[in-house]
């Protein structure tokens, strides 16, 4: 019980510096009728936690005053919709141009990463790429691990989508996602299971050159 009281305040610190800004520790004490200690101890705890930042402000008279206000990270537990605009702009554009405008952005899309990554595979073993595709899909939000088989293949599980809800529209940004991967690692990639098809992640298997050459 005492934990959820503890997130229920921090939850409507948060929510009063979102809406009102930067807020002085006895700013924050009046709204909320709770002790000052009180406050200081949560507010430690969200710096900690990298939610919220100090800065002072100049007073007209007497010392300047510690107010504190939301991070960056802090920001993204608002919600945003940005799924949604991209999905407007894209049926408007599908409509207005075919759906094969849709897929040539996609597709450009893919060329631009394949430009941006390929410099990081240069002189790496198939090993060393799919650690390196894994970062660079972690860095993007994707939740993502890997792990090697019995049978030498490489098995790449993404256990979040951050375009799912594009991907469930236009099945053809999954189709650029694979191919990304094949150009990057200079090998064959088949995908197992897609989180925009209704699967629990997805999964990406990938052979070993020197298998398919012999097969």
């Amino acid at each position: 019980m005492g934990h959820n009281k503890e997130l229920s305040t921090r939850e409507r610190i948060l929510h009063m510096m979102k809406t009102t800004g930067p807020l002085s520790t006895k700013e924050i004490t009046n709204e909320l009728q709770i002790t000052e200690m009180a406050v200081r101890r949560h507010l430690g705890t969200m710096e900690r936690d990298g939610l919220i930042e100090p800065k002072m402000i100049r007073q007209t008279l007497g010392r300047p005053t510690a107010v504190y206000g939301l991070t960056d990270s802090a920001e993204g537990l608002f919600p945003k919709n940005y799924h949604t605009l991209t999905l407007d702009l894209l049926d408007e554009l599908a409509e207005e141009s075919g759906e094969q405008m849709v897929d040539r952005l996609f597709d450009r899309r893919k060329d631009r990463l394949t430009r941006r990554y390929k410099e990081h595979m240069t002189g790496k073993t198939l090993p060393e790429k799919v650690q390196q595709l894994a970062e660079i899909q972690n860095e993007s939000g994707y939740m993502t691990e890997c792990e090697q088989t019995d049978n030498g293949d490489f098995v790449l599980m993404e256990h979040n989508c951050p375009i799912s809800q594009i991907a469930n529209r236009y099945n053809h940004a999954c189709d650029c996602e694979l191919n990304l991967f094949e150009s990057l690692l200079n090998t064959k990639v088949e995908r197992t299971e897609c989180l925009a098809q209704n699967g629990k992640k997805c999964v990406y298997v990938i052979r070993q050159q020197d298998k398919l050459n012999k097969e």
